[in-house]
């Protein structure tokens, strides 16, 4: 056998080890429905910090984002900015939503919005959100596992086969052990994931032979493209304007790329739906205090995982147009191609190959099939653990919602915690086996259903923001609201695109974007007219609490301007319309001679938002005070709701 296969499978025992270790001590550990659902409430600072991590960036980051580098160029590296998009939600609400759960006992967010509304509507409503994220986007992860497996082993495990085996295997750890065991094995991933892209960034800069040589390539390859911006520069270094009012109103067509300002900007708003899905309310939910929330939000996110994006990643997709993916490029300029992706593409150009841009990564992987099979081994098994990062995460919290917010509070209001603990694993498997189902027989709308469950996780940002800063925010309006964008996202995605005329993205808008825009402004509207004054006074006992305990202090709350005009800002120029003056502020992109910092203006421009991002990051969550430990202590009225009937009373 192939000594780069027989390495795979050793790490891959190894790592499937470590996952099964940790699924059998979480068993032991969680005694009640809290230990199992919500890890007790004791999570450690640095698990959460790696976990949640490995939880924000999925096998998408490490397989499919250098993919859509290499086929749209710099003006899709903006999507790299999602290192800081995803945990800015996170600074907005998961620390409020810690200070409520732990005050009242809460184990879910159903639960949470529920009790604050005074409905179960909106209960519902989040668990739908919930599986209808989890279970199209768990499907994508497990169906690349597959595809990924099948490719790394040459054929020897087909894509189904290892997709049913992969999952097997995260089943039984998440199944066992809980968040608890997701946690502890997310911990790992995390460093595969980061440490795998690294590597697979410095093999892929190494073959193309540097700094230097990478953008003497990237310029050449810029006045060799034939797709070019309305300005006229190619589509690889350039976004093609503001917005685009294209033919048909959708981006099928779009004039350079469909990148534009303002895709970017609500492209951003889909993947900050990440931080805003139910699961993530359970995973601040699971921490003993706010303590890692800053950490993981500011350093371990948008610093540490955004170098390695806007670094190592486009060395991987910008650097495999010089290395022989690119034949109609290497054919033109033989003498900056170092073809060594050639044999292993079977001479085909990457996007006519089977699996077009997620080919890029494992044949780069494969670079050091001879020279070094152990490592080939253990960056696959990165790639692996990168997928499993986020589904396990999901399966977990959705199998909990199932429980507490069906089973528990409609069938049996007194499930006992082994009974509870019994349904959370029924609901991990249906979970699974739905996810696989999904994978199996919908494998061509497999990506549209992903790209569709972030963007309706985002639709959670009204409630979120109700509960957490706006009590005159009604029940109807947000419950309107919410029915309301999960409408407009799907009728402008893909699969509800179809049928209208405007097609999908109208106006280069993402779904995400014309969802909030009906979500909030109907919420706002509905709400205005429906004002109730004993809700208030109810919805006042949760405000008044974050008042006592979240409040800036006097000698701060003269930074609120500040921070709005930072954040602002920084929106608007680093991922918005404004990001259109990094085409050229830096150098020509047609002249290579200009490039003021010897890489394309597009370039520098990223790199030098974000910087400042990891700044409004540190300043929202450390200056601002937004993910730190509150001054007052938090007295949790009861250990957990679910087990308490007086909790409705309290609250």
């Amino acid at each position: 056998m192939d000594p780069k296969i027989v390495w795979l499978f050793i790490f891959v025992l190894l790592y499937w080890a470590y996952c099964i270790f940790w699924g059998i001590k979480g068993a032991m550990t969680a005694k009640t429905a809290s230990d199992y659902f919500i890890a007790g409430r004791r999570l450690s600072l640095w698990v959460f910090v790696l976990a949640a991590t490995a939880t924000s960036f999925s096998g998408w980051t490490f397989m499919g984002h250098p993919g859509l580098l290499y086929r749209d160029g710099f003006q899709y590296a903006y999507a790299s900015f999602y290192a800081i998009t995803i945990p800015f939600t996170g600074v907005m609400f998961l620390k409020r939503q810690w200070m409520i759960g732990k005050r009242y006992g809460f184990v879910t967010p159903g639960e949470m919005l529920a009790h604050y509304f005074r409905g179960d509507g909106i209960r519902l409503l989040v668990v739908l959100v919930a599986l209808i994220f989890s279970i199209p986007y768990l499907g994508l992860q497990l169906r690349a596992s597959g595809f990924l497996f099948n490719v790394l082993t040459d054929g020897l495990l087909g894509v189904e086969a290892g997709m049913w085996l992969l999952s097997a295997v995260v089943f039984i750890y998440v199944a066992s052990g809980g968040l608890r065991a997701v946690a502890y094995v997310d911990t790992v991933q995390c460093v595969l994931l980061a440490g795998g892209i690294v590597a697979i960034g410095i093999i892929a800069i190494t073959y193309v032979g540097g700094f230097e040589q990478l953008n003497k390539g990237i310029a050449a390859l810029a006045l060799f493209d034939q797709n070019k911006t309305p300005d006229g520069y190619s589509h690889y270094i350039a976004i093609p304007g503001v917005i685009q009012f294209v033919a048909g109103l959708g981006v099928e067509n779009p004039s350079g790329g469909a990148w534009t300002g303002i895709m970017v900007l609500t492209y951003m708003f889909a993947l900050m739906g990440i931080h805003s899905a139910p699961a993530f309310t359970m995973w601040a939910f699971s921490n003993t205090d706010p303590r890692p929330f800053a950490p993981q939000q500011v350093w371990a996110s948008s610093f540490g995982i955004g170098i390695i994006l806007f670094l190592f990643t486009a060395f991987q997709g910008l650097g495999a147009h010089l290395l022989g993916a690119d034949v109609k490029f290497m054919e033109a300029h033989p003498e900056l191609v170092n073809n060594v992706m050639g044999a292993g593409l079977g001479g085909q150009d990457l996007m006519e190959s089977a699996g077009k841009q997620g080919m890029l990564v494992p044949q780069l992987i494969y670079l050091l099939g001879d020279e070094a099979p152990w490592l080939v081994g253990l960056l696959s098994v990165c790639a692996l653990a990168a997928m499993q990062s986020t589904g396990a995460a999901y399966m977990s919290t959705a199998g909990g919602m199932l429980t507490r917010d069906l089973l528990k509070h409609f069938i049996m209001p007194n499930a006992s915690h082994g009974q509870q603990k019994f349904f959370g694993r029924v609901g991990v498997l249906f979970i699974v086996l739905a996810a696989l189902v999904v994978a199996t027989t919908a494998t061509d709308a497999l990506v549209l259903l992903g790209g569709l469950a972030v963007a309706y996780g985002f639709q959670m940002w009204p409630s979120l923001m109700a509960i957490c800063y706006f009590p005159w925010f009604t029940r109807t309006g947000v419950t309107l609201g919410l029915i309301a964008g999960l409408i407009a996202v799907t009728l402008t995605e893909k699969i509800g695109a179809q049928y209208m005329p405007w097609g999908r993205w109208p106006w280069t808008i993402h779904s995400a974007g014309w969802g909030i825009f009906f979500n909030l402004g109907i919420t706002v509207l509905v709400s205005a007219v429906t004002q109730n004054q004993g809700d208030m006074d109810h919805k006042m006992k949760f405000h008044n609490f974050l008042r006592e305990h979240a409040s800036l202090s006097a000698a701060k709350k003269g930074l609120v301007p500040v921070a709005w005009i930072i954040t602002l800002v920084w929106f608007f120029f680093g991922i918005g319309p404004g990001a259109v003056i990094g085409n050229t502020i830096f150098g020509d992109p047609n002249d290579y001679a200009t490039w003021t910092f010897g890489m394309p203006s597009i370039w520098a421009w990223q790199l030098l938002w974000w910087a400042l991002g990891v700044f409004m990051m540190w300043f929202l969550a450390y200056k601002m005070e937004m993910s730190t430990v509150p001054d007052k202590e938090i007295e949790a009225l009861y250990e957990d709701i679910g087990d308490t009937h007086e909790a409705s009373d309290a609250v």
